[in-house]
């Protein structure tokens, strides 16, 4: 079942509150505080003519800035809950939109809300809206719960957050389609770009009486996709299609339009967008340097081998090679190896050998105790050298000559951060850990522990996601994920507001790996750690391959037979990618143009 919201405490000393009220609380008939605050809160509502002050502010767990609040007042008031959230990348179209969603559930407008989003930022917005506004009721919908429900959990939850893709699928898309949604918010809207899609199609099918749209590029090939956006908010705001080219757009030239100031006065209907000059958001420098090192000999030797296997049986899971010369019971544990374990597999070897032992072992066991695979479990436990754990001391030792620096240390896995932990306390290193298997309290009193005395934070990617660090500047990224949106993550949770000092990020890569070939294009070709925080989804956002990216890397890495073919497919991968950042600044530059600074927030 969903969870029921709660809310914090609120000082009371800041609300309204009628002399009858106050009787009745003195006068004994609330029989808890907490539900006289409920009680003030509603009536203090009452007390709020239209949106002119926002009542949830009192509720969050930060200070937004004045230019979100007053976007959101905006959406509230003026839009009346219809309308684009534009800001530039980096501005905060998230919070906005959560500044909204917030108010109308605090003032009991809505109920029932679907927020819909790239499936890579998901559980970003789930984590976002339990950390800054104190949403703990919204369930994704890769949740064990809302999938156990079955076809019923999109009815059964009321405050669901799902990914795009999910949410369009045939099997979801006519019961969504059936349920009548209070509010609806769209992420990454530029993906509704093309009213004949999918994606467009669905998003217009729903029931809904309020809906955001959140993009930064309202407008990247031509003019015609700001009119699909702005249709799906207000149907004949526009006019009809041929309407809006007449009116609007430069005959035989698409992206050029026409009487603009009529134009622009529409779009001040349902806009709202912010550029960094305007709100004059400074953040300071940072650098990022890779080290690169060599695995040891029986550390590569057990790389190679374990990849080797991984190529050769996901090439198996379509036809297995050499099926006639196969034993039978190979060939039918082959076919039982699946891509996402085998997935898996690869980026563990790429962390630690002990990384990997559990998927081996389960592996095996999947497959009726395949002996190879045992046979590897074994020699992965074996394993004395670790050369990324080397190459970590050596790092740590010249950073923590200053005994008030603090670092941040990321991997992914559990199993590597357990012996991390174990070899960096034996270096005496104020050290704590922080993971996803650690409840609430527990995780904020790492935190705290870390900002108060500790030196270092050990963490898995669960400290990637709605924490706020920036009382640290510096970031090693032990394990380096394949989706370029997770290493962003990242280094937003310590390069964002707040932060005063020059932020420093150090990757720790091993030739030869996948991690090595994914950083040299993402570093030097890309100048990925360059980017604006938020950049890396746009640019993402533009490549035709629709495979998520850490498949594309999967792919390239078992189509290669050799160390030439690696480079040539990850040089074109790269090549691919500088390609889509051009058309990214390309659409930036578009949309600077014809939107200027005319829809900031008033």
């Amino acid at each position: 079942m969903p969870t029921t919201p709660t809310f914090p405490s609120i000082d009371i000393d800041l609300l309204p509150i009628s002399p009858a009220l106050l009787k009745s609380f003195s006068d004994g008939e609330f029989v808890s505080r907490e539900l006289y605050q409920l009680r003030l809160l509603a009536e203090h509502a009452l007390l709020v003519s239209g949106f002119d002050e926002l009542i949830c502010l009192n509720l969050l767990q930060f200070l937004p800035f004045d230019y979100q609040i007053k976007a959101a007042q905006t959406m509230l008031r003026r839009f009346r809950g219809r309308g684009m959230l534009c800001d530039e990348v980096g501005l905060g179209k998230t919070i906005e939109a959560g500044l909204v969603i917030k108010e109308y559930l605090a003032r009991n407008v809505v109920k029932r809300v679907l927020i819909v989003t790239p499936a890579a930022l998901v559980e970003q917005w789930r984590e976002e809206l339990i950390s800054k506004f104190h949403l703990p009721g919204f369930v994704t919908s890769a949740a064990p719960e809302f999938r156990a429900a079955g076809a019923e959990a999109w009815q059964r939850f009321p405050l669901v957050i799902a990914s795009l893709t999910t949410a369009r699928r045939v099997e979801n898309r006519a019961r969504l389609a059936d349920i009548p949604f209070d509010l609806v918010v769209v992420d990454e809207a530029h993906h509704l770009k093309n009213r004949n899609s999918a994606s467009w199609k669905f998003i217009n099918e729903l029931q809904r009486k309020y809906i955001l749209l959140l993009t930064a590029t309202p407008v990247e090939n031509n003019l015609d996709e700001l009119y699909n956006l702005i249709t799906l908010l207000k149907p004949g705001q526009l006019g009809t299609p041929r309407e809006f080219r007449k009116q609007f757009v430069v005959s035989g030239d698409p992206r050029l339009p026409k009487n603009r100031g009529q134009l622009r006065a529409l779009l001040g209907d349902v806009m709202v967008r912010h550029t960094r000059s305007q709100v004059n958001l400074k953040l300071p420098p940072r650098q990022a340097n890779t080290i690169r090192l060599n695995l040891s000999a029986e550390e590569d030797s057990f790389y190679q081998v374990v990849s080797s296997f991984i190529r050769t049986h996901l090439k198996g899971r379509a036809s297995v090679e050499d099926e006639e010369e196969a034993p039978e019971t190979e060939i039918a544990s082959l076919r039982q190896v699946d891509r996402f374990a085998l997935h898996t597999l690869q980026r563990e070897i790429g962390s630690s050998p002990s990384a990997a032992e559990p998927t081996l072992r389960s592996l095996a066991a999947r497959s009726g105790d395949f002996a190879p695979l045992l046979a590897l479990a074994d020699q992965a436990t074996h394993i004395q050298s670790w050369a990324k754990a080397d190459a970590l001391e050596k790092l740590l030792t010249s950073l923590l000559r200053d005994p008030t620096e603090k670092v941040l240390i990321f991997t992914h896995f559990r199993r590597t951060l357990d012996l991390l932990a174990a070899r960096l306390h034996k270096l005496g290193l104020s050290l704590v850990v922080y993971h996803g298997g650690m409840d609430t309290p527990a995780k904020n009193q790492a935190i705290d522990d870390f900002e108060q005395h500790a030196q270092v934070l050990l963490s898995t990617e669960a400290a990637g996601e709605g924490r706020n660090l920036q009382f640290c500047r510096t970031l090693i990224n032990f394990d380096i994920p394949w989706n370029p949106m997770r290493i962003e993550q990242r280094v937003g949770r310590i390069h964002r507001i707040g932060q005063t000092r020059d932020v420093r990020i150090y990757n720790l890569s091993a030739r030869g790996t996948v991690e090595d070939f994914l950083l040299e294009i993402l570093d030097q070709k890309l100048n990925m750690f360059e980017l604006v925080i938020g950049e890396m989804d746009m640019i993402l956002g533009q490549l035709s391959d629709e495979r998520d990216f850490e498949d594309l890397l999967l792919d390239i890495w078992v189509q290669s037979q050799s160390a030439a073919e690696l480079q040539t497919g990850f040089a074109k991968l790269g090549e691919t990618l500088v390609a889509a950042r051009q058309v990214h600044q390309q659409t930036q530059e578009y949309d600077d143009i014809l939107f200027g600074e005319d829809f900031a927030a008033e």
